[in-house]
């Protein structure tokens, strides 16, 4: 006869069957997974490795091209300027770097750096667009037209470019000694603008930029920009937007300006002046206004080409 005894000690002979089954099956199941796991880990590093190898090549690349750019640069815009003028704008953004090789590199190309005038963060701010505007309108030089499109960015490109920019047809002043002093004075009282001592007006200019806008408002910030560069552009005999690759993007000012058909029909934009081919570009850039041209150049995907007068791969 079976005892209750049995019963029990056959339930706990079962269970523990059970228990035993789970642990052996589960280290078993472990060991397959984490053997698997093993090999991917080492196929992941093996790619990895050679990602950073494709990169050092590239990068090796890209310094010898620039550093090719770098040496050949002053010959390939010598004369492009040759007589001209020159004013730069700037942006906080800007690499002092970057701005002083610029200016070299416009200097050896013929032409004559007339000054530098620094837009500050206030400039683009959305907060202190309506003291902007005001601002603006006070300052407006007797006699100068500026267009009717109420933004702050279009109404402070008429006003520096009334300014700071030289008549594109007679390369005249288009304003008084004192209206500029008043302009530039006024803008840097309400903290919108600094001004290199002895600032003056030029046939050409080239803004600077770097980045993108962040932050608040940053779609905003990035438009003044672009609109104070295409009224500049009207302004005088032309004018390049230069930034480094991320100014290219869409909270970027040279991004914006490329969205924009009636901007980027006038404005030429560059996106890598943060290197020596990109310089290059800016000041051909500067020449292909001039002769009533424009162009989108440097690397970003909304570029068309390198350079002025350079195929881009493939075409």
């Amino acid at each position: 006869m079976i005892s209750l005894r049995y019963h029990i000690i056959s339930i706990a002979a079962v269970f523990l069957a059970l228990a035993v089954g789970v642990v052996l099956g589960s280290t078993a199941l472990s060991g397959s997974l984490l053997s698997g796991l093993s090999n991917e880990k080492g196929e992941l590093a093996s790619q990895v490795s050679d990602l950073q190898a494709q990169r050092n090549e590239l990068n090796a690349r890209l310094n010898d091209a620039d550093s090719f750019a770098g040496a050949m640069g002053p010959k390939i815009v010598a004369g492009a300027l040759d007589k001209r003028s020159v004013v730069m704008v700037t942006t906080e953004e800007t690499s002092p770097a970057d701005r002083d090789a610029l200016k070299q590199l416009i200097t050896q190309s013929g032409a004559t750096v007339t000054g530098e005038l620094q837009l500050t963060a206030s400039f683009m701010d959305p907060a202190k667009a309506d003291q902007l505007r005001q601002v603006v309108t006070r300052l407006q030089p007797a006699g100068a037209t500026f267009p009717t499109a109420g933004d702050p960015g279009t109404l402070a490109g008429a006003l520096v470019g009334s300014v700071l920019l030289l008549n594109k047809d007679t390369a005249q002043p288009q304003s008084s000694t004192d209206e500029l002093a008043a302009a530039i004075g006024g803008l840097t009282d309400g903290g919108f603008v600094k001004a290199s001592p002895n600032i003056g007006p030029g046939q050409l200019a080239v803004v600077m930029t770097a980045g993108q806008a962040t932050g608040d408002g940053a779609g905003d910030k990035a438009a003044t920009l672009a609109r104070f560069s295409a009224q500049l552009d009207r302004s005088g005999a032309g004018t390049v937007l230069a930034g480094d690759p991320a100014s290219a993007s869409g909270t970027g000012a040279v991004g914006v300006v490329r969205a924009d058909t009636s901007a980027t029909s006038i404005l030429s934009t560059v996106d890598n002046v943060n290197s020596a081919a990109g310089r290059v570009a800016t000041v051909l850039a500067l020449r292909e206004q001039l002769d009533g041209a424009v162009g989108r150049y440097g690397i970003a995907g909304n570029a068309q080409a390198p350079a002025p007068g350079v195929n881009p791969a493939g075409s």
